[in-house]
């Protein structure tokens, strides 16, 4: 009798754990970037953060959907894909803005000069309509230019899964770049802060929940038999986030010196 009470106890409380894990995969992914919106709107300054972060996981969400038609997995991380684009999208919007209110005399940079307010397309010199220009690449001045750029990727990348999707060989080609490139997500700020040998400007909090997060998702991925690509790519998120703590300290802790007359940190180009 007691046996028979406590299993109708446990069913519905293993229901909840079921709901809230998957409740956390959807939306746990973006709760690292709520302190760093919150820093950038309150000091204006976006230099700290690397909105190539915004591009890899733009990159790898668009190639994880794309590979849950080809192989479905669970809806959760489906919809965790949905949600942390719609997240990144919202982060290039506040940094492109505070970057070109910040920044004096901005070069205009498109990837496409159809939005000209005045109705005049003005090129700047040596450029084109379409600026494919290295040095250029995902640091337009207007939010409009990276959804053009997000949804011309899509659309190749999508038509390409169309014509291929019967290949189980691109179909598992395709999940793992999805994950490897997610894996990568912290390696542009890995890279910008050895660059600056610094890490004033990023939140702290945020690569915090990052590692946190990256744990929690791998132990999801093992435990609930997602495809191998997940589990070996989330190992090695965890890794570079460590990289990046280890960044934090040993830049505290060791600060460099700054140059005699240096530019204001705000008027420094991030990666």
């Amino acid at each position: 009798m007691e046996a028979e009470g406590l299993g109708w106890l446990l069913v519905p409380l293993h229901q909840l754990v079921s709901w809230g894990a998957a409740g956390a995969m959807v939306f746990g992914g973006v709760v690292p970037y709520i302190p760093q919106y919150r820093d950038i709107r309150r000091t204006q300054n976006a230099e700290g953060f690397s909105t190539y972060v915004c591009l890899v996981l733009l990159v790898a969400n668009i190639l994880r959907i794309l590979f849950w038609f080809g192989r479905r997995f669970e809806s959760p991380l489906l919809w965790q894909s949905v949600v942390m684009i719609l997240t990144m999208l919202l982060m290039l919007k506040l940094c492109t803005e505070v970057r070109v209110a910040n920044e004096l005399n901005l070069k205009r940079r498109v990837f496409s000069a159809a939005d000209n307010k005045d109705g005049e397309v003005r090129v700047p010199p040596g450029q084109s309509f379409l600026d494919f220009d290295p040095h250029h690449f995902w640091h337009w001045s207007s939010f409009a230019d990276y959804v053009q750029c997000v949804l011309a990727f899509t659309g190749v990348a999508g038509y390409i899964t169309y014509l291929s999707i019967d290949s189980a060989l691109f179909v598992e080609t395709l999940g793992f770049l999805a994950v490897l490139t997610e894996a990568m997500l912290g390696v542009p700020q890995l890279y910008r802060n050895h660059r600056h040998q610094s890490t004033e400007g990023m939140s702290i909090k945020m690569v915090l929940m990052w590692t946190s997060g990256d744990t929690f998702k791998t132990a999801y991925f093992l435990l609930n038999g997602a495809p191998l690509q997940f589990s070996v790519c989330g190992l090695l998120q965890v890794l570079v986030d460590l990289a990046i703590l280890v960044q934090a300290y040993v830049f505290t802790r060791y600060p460099l010196k700054p140059a005699p007359h240096a530019a204001h940190p705000a008027s420094a180009k991030a990666l």
